[in-house]
């Protein structure tokens, strides 16, 4: 069965105030696939990955136009609603950002919000969450104690599991890996390849090797621009464009 195109932009412009931050943005993410966004620092990769579910919006400043198209419809139609589209499409941060609750209230916070108060259900949901996390093992006989007292890669599977809870379709991941080290950042690209399974997932890198080793298809980004996009092993074996070469080689960026 042919992969269906999950998240497809159109001519996608974005401003901060007066100043262009992307420009005429048009490609398509398909299902169960590992999109990788890549580029040097500043070429607009997180700008990006914030317009797919519409984390922009909380910036007074910014403005866009063209289109984002999530299952067919516009996210930033009239009739959008943005709190629905955060629900389908999760995100991961940089940084692990767990809430300081115990592990268990920060899996269950989200189906809370969404009106789950049954017990049985949230510990279902719970448990689920950190398995699809690869973090169930690790902190079953301690899910009532502070998420604060994990190491870095555990937080940020515990963030995965927390997004994971609200049941997305989409998964956004801006660096998982930044703050990680290596042993933590192999668990997490493990985790990213059995994700892709039950998920489509688009990730921020600047780790040419991470980008190579887990995505099907990547985006070369450079000031703003889409230089290249196309199925990773092709790019990175035989880019189409001198800047995708440059930067793949490290004499550039």
């Amino acid at each position: 069965m042919a992969n269906k195109v999950v998240i497809k932009t159109e001519q996608l412009n974005l401003w901060y105030g007066e100043k262009q931050v992307l420009y005429d943005i048009s490609m398509e993410m398909l299902s169960n696939k590992i999109t990788a966004l890549i580029g040097p620092s500043g070429c607009g990769k997180s700008t990006l990955i914030r317009c797919f579910n519409r984390m922009n919006d909380v910036i007074p400043t910014c403005r866009i136009t063209g289109h984002v198209f999530f299952d067919d419809n516009d996210i930033y139609g009239p009739d959008a609603d943005a709190v629905e589209v955060r629900k389908k499409i999760g995100m991961v941060f940089q940084k692990p950002n767990p809430f300081p609750k115990s592990i268990y209230e920060n899996v269950a916070y989200g189906p809370r919000v969404s009106g789950v108060n049954n017990k049985d259900s949230l510990d279902e949901i719970v448990e689920k969450s950190l398995r699809d996390a690869a973090l169930w093992d690790e902190v079953k006989d301690r899910l009532f104690e502070s998420a604060m007292g994990l190491s870095g890669g555990q937080q940020q599977r515990l963030c995965i599991a927390r997004s994971l809870s609200i049941e997305p379709e989409v998964i956004l991941m801006d660096e998982p890996c930044s703050a990680l080290d290596p042993i933590a950042t192999a668990k997490i690209e493990d985790l990213m390849t059995e994700l892709k399974k039950r998920y489509t997932v688009i990730i921020v890198t600047h780790n040419m090797q991470q980008a190579a080793r887990v995505s099907d298809y990547a985006a070369y980004m450079y000031l703003g621009k889409l230089i290249e996009f196309g199925e990773t092993e092709q790019m990175f074996e035989d880019p189409h464009e001198e800047l995708t070469e440059k930067y793949i080689t490290g004499r550039f960026g």
